[in-house]
């Protein structure tokens, strides 16, 4: 009785000695939040670890979940065979590694060693084990005395790396199993039971009748606490994980699955109803591994991982020119500075220094670019036709310089959601899409209407179309009718099969066509005046001093303030590809996963309101009456662009529009030459490229309808001269800036804090799918699997993967297109204008020490800085 007492005591203590919501909230920084597939937008995986170096975030995820973040042998070895990195920044880089060790060795010595470490391919072994192991002994009191900092694996995974039995794995397939049941968007035939009270209860209910686990599992799995908190607290106390080591353990099993705790993390953020789901999650899991563990316990701590002087031996073997004969010659100091060295020197210091070396070779050929280009003579400004402010995707930048090459035309980079934050409505629907980046919410809501008699005919026609769409899925997914479905079904779904197959675009092209002209979208107006609603959520329309501060702050920040031509053309984006579960992947990443044609639109309509141009003024901000702003939607897979609202143009306006017209389709003719080179086609000499390009975006056995964002390394902040006689190869995201302008450096500041990390989120997105496919980006296309209408899977039992597909980034097997470099951020202003944007943001200077991104500046005397 005494003993249970102590027990219940010791469990007493230990429950007010942590607060598991604090614990779980802490421990989720390690995952990323994960929306639904269809609002695909791009984010870094290690967003919230920035407080961590890039080397050390790769050390951690190499030992918890054998992932490497660096990129392999093969990708630096292709790289540096093609001249994409200068043995020189290598030598430099490991001259600086050598300046901060402080080792007590000739540098001569030293230096040697690394380079020849740095050396891709492994060297023969020419020495006999038995003497290594002898050596070893001799010398194994010089053995580096370094604290090693372990990491905190599972119970689990412990044992599965003890090699006795694959629980960690099992583990993973159960918890894959109920996630899927429980996420589950109306797709499965019967749907979890009771989940309306959330993901533990609901699961708990129904475990003891799972036929995959044995009778004692589930017999033990009964009699769990009621509530998710009180289980997650008793399992962590009975595995017995020290205090110190708990966010690490529930760290580590979110690590094990991150696409699945992803998605629970984000639909936690969605609502307070199932604002504790991750907790709910873990609960599940710890408990099933304790169930399952229960066997094998107890088990040894975990203990510092010990220097293998082995290895050490064998690298100065390797890497030094050392014979077994030559450590007797050394004396004791010589011994543990080459041991120290060859322990500091490890794997991971030779994959950073090569990463570096290739990005400061792309830095070069960069500053060199700029630098050596001979200027484009400007048009003058009153002979400009048409102005065009595009995204800053990496995409616009080839489409603006064909642009800038057939007229007399100025384009303009932005951020595509133009600085809007708002939730947008399109015309008939019940739901709203946030269009702005993920890190911002949304502060008002954009309805697009029409009058009640054309918005009736249109939803009707609408319901009508979605009716049958409807129709089809519930026959599908029921188990009687599924089985009429094919006789109803299959001869105008065989037709559409071979038409599809055989000749894609002219069987898109209809059926889109079909499908426009049967809904025939009326007219419609923009909510932007403030409405006084009740019900809804967020304001719906501006006041008129928002409308005035949002279209001023627009034109800012694309440094459109002066000089307007008579049409200004606010170009969103998007995308056009079929049968693509990523298609949202290649809209704006700005606007959600979404095309920004709708904030073009706003932004547009906003900047002809006759109030709105009057308040301009005051900031010295004149708007001729002749110029016009339309909007239209840059099809990144076309190369097209439409145009989605034009009002009523003056006679000025219209000559130019008409003129824009007559020139885009060169414009899109070059811009598809450019870009079919690049995408694998069978035809090795392509002589129609813009019906190549058509088949890319209507074919559906098509598994890359485009490149995307791939090969995305930089990000240039300055004026458009800068840049405009350079080809940038599609990877630069170009945001225009005048410093001169900019005298308390805020429109800086807001390019970094908004467009920037968008750009590095995307960026690190490519970079996680290049370097790890199968862990941070989605695998081979071919091979997945869209579950619970949620994401994707491989197979039936993997992970929920967020990352890109296999085919965003690879060219081929064996040859990666995206090249994993890490953003490099080029600002043209001066010294002390960086200086101050560094002092007032540090967690953007944060980024830069910690390896996260790259910083050059351009000085205004043209004076090339690096800062990272």
């Amino acid at each position: 009785m005494s003993t249970a007492l102590n027990l219940n005591f010791e469990k007493e203590n230990n429950y007010l000695s942590f607060d598991i919501n604090d614990l779980v909230k802490a421990a989720s920084d390690t995952i990323v939040p994960l929306g639904n597939i269809n609002q695909f937008a791009a984010r870094s995986p290690w967003s919230e670890l920035e407080h961590q170096t890039f080397e050390q975030v790769a050390r951690r995820l190499k030992d918890t979940c054998d992932v490497d973040i660096y990129p392999n042998k093969e990708m630096l070895f292709s790289a540096y065979e093609k001249d994409k990195i200068d043995p020189k920044y290598l030598e430099a880089g490991v001259s600086a590694w050598l300046d901060r060790q402080g080792l007590e060795l000739p540098r001569s010595v030293a230096e040697q060693y690394c380079l020849h470490a740095l050396k891709i391919h492994q060297q023969n072994d020419h020495f006999s084990q038995d003497e290594l192991k002898k050596l070893a002994l001799e010398l194994n009191h010089y053995k580096p005395q370094i604290p090693r900092n372990y990491t905190v694996l599972t119970i689990s995974q412990r044992i599965e790396k003890m090699g006795k039995e694959k629980i960690a794995e099992e583990l993973n397939i159960h918890m894959i199993k109920w996630c899927k049941l429980y996420l589950d968007e109306s797709q499965a035939v019967w749907s979890m039971p009771n989940r309306e009270q959330g993901f533990y209860k609901a699961w708990k209910e129904i475990v003891p009748y799972d036929p995959a686990l044995n009778h004692h599992l589930r017999k033990q799995l009964k009699h769990l606490p009621e509530d998710a908190e009180h289980a997650l607290r008793d399992m962590l106390i009975d595995l017995k994980v020290p205090e110190s080591q708990r966010q690490d353990y529930l760290e580590a099993h979110l690590l094990a699955l991150p696409g699945w705790a992803g998605m629970m993390l984000w639909r936690s953020q969605q609502s307070t109803q199932e604002e504790k789901l991750l907790l709910e999650y873990l609960a599940v899991r710890v408990s099933m591994e304790y169930a399952m563990v229960q066997s094998f316990l107890p088990l040894q701590s975990q203990k510092d991982e010990e220097v293998s002087i082995e290895s050490l031996l064998l690298n100065w073997t390797r890497w030094g020119n050392m014979q077994i004969s030559d450590w007797s010659k050394l004396t004791a100091t010589e011994t543990r500075a080459r041991l120290l060295l060859a322990d500091r020197f490890d794997e991971f210091v030779c994959s950073r220094l090569w990463l570096e070396a290739w990005e400061k070779t792309y830095e070069a050929q960069i500053k060199e670019m700029i630098s050596s280009q001979q200027r484009k003579v400007k048009v003058q400004t009153d002979s400009i036709k048409a102005q065009f402010a595009f995204c800053i995707d990496v995409r616009s930048e080839p489409f603006r310089r064909q642009l800038e090459k057939v007229g007399p035309f100025e384009t303009f980079g932005t951020a595509g959601f133009f600085g809007l934050p708002i939730e947008t409505t399109k015309l008939g629907s019940k739901h709203s899409h946030e269009s702005l980046p993920i890190m911002f919410k949304p502060q008002y809501k954009v309805v697009e209407a029409a009058s009640d008699t054309d918005l009736k005919q249109y939803k009707e026609r609408e319901n009508t179309a979605n009716s049958l769409n409807y129709t089809f899925h519930m026959m599908k997914h029921n188990m009687f009718t599924n089985l009429l479905l094919p006789e109803i079904s299959g001869p105008w779904l065989s037709l559409q099969t071979l038409a599809r197959s055989f000749v894609p675009q002219k069987a898109g092209k209809a059926i889109r066509k079909m499908r426009e002209k049967w809904l025939h979208k009326p007219a419609t107006k923009l909510s932007l005046d403030h409405m006084h609603t009740i019900d809804a959520e967020l304001p719906v329309g501006f006041s008129e001093k928002e409308q005035l501060f949002y279209a001023r702050q627009a034109l800012k920040m694309m440094g459109l303030t002066d000089h307007f031509a008579p049409l200004v053309v606010i170009c969103g984006h998007a995308s056009h590809s079929t049968n693509n579960p990523y298609s949202s992947s290649l809209d704006c990443g700005a606007c959600g996963g979404a095309s920004s044609a709708f904030n073009a639109r706003v932004l547009a309509t906003l900047c002809n309101l006759p109030k709105v141009r009057e308040m301009l003024k005051q900031d010295h901000i004149v708007i001729p009456q002749d110029t016009i702003f339309v909007a239209a939607e840059h099809i990144t897979s076309l190369d097209e662009l439409h145009f989605v609202y034009v009002p009523e143009l003056t006679e000025e306006a219209q000559e130019s529009l008409e003129y824009v017209q007559t020139k885009l389709p060169e414009v899109r003719k070059e811009a598809n030459a450019e870009r079919i080179v690049q995408l694998p086609t069978l035809e090795t000499n392509c002589k129609n490229p813009s019906e190549e390009i058509q088949r890319f975006a209507e074919d559906w056995s098509e598994v890359r309808p485009e490149w995307g964002l791939s090969r995305n390394a930089a990000f240039i902040i300055g004026e458009r001269k800068l840049t405009e006689a350079c080809d940038l190869e599609g990877r630069a995201f170009l945001h225009n800036y005048n410093w001169k302008y900019d005298e308390n450096g805020e429109i800086l500041a807001k390019i970094i804090a908004g467009p920037a990390k968008v750009a590095q989120w995307i960026n690190l997105q490519y970079f996680a799918s290049t370097v790890a496919p199968h862990y941070y980006g989605s695998g081979n296309k071919t091979t997945q699997t869209i579950t619970a209408g949620a994401g994707v899977m491989q197979g039936n039992a993997s992970d929920l993967l967020f990352g890109l597909p296999w085919q965003s980034v690879m060219k081929s097997d064996d040859e990666a297109y995206h090249e994993p470099l890490r953003l490099l951020v080029v600002i043209q202003a001066p010294k002390k204008h960086i200086q101050r944007l560094l002092e007032s943001n540090p967690a953007f200077l944060q980024k830069i020490h910690h390896g996260w991104i790259r910083l050059s500046s351009i000085d205004s005397d043209g004076t090339w800085i690096s800062w990272s």
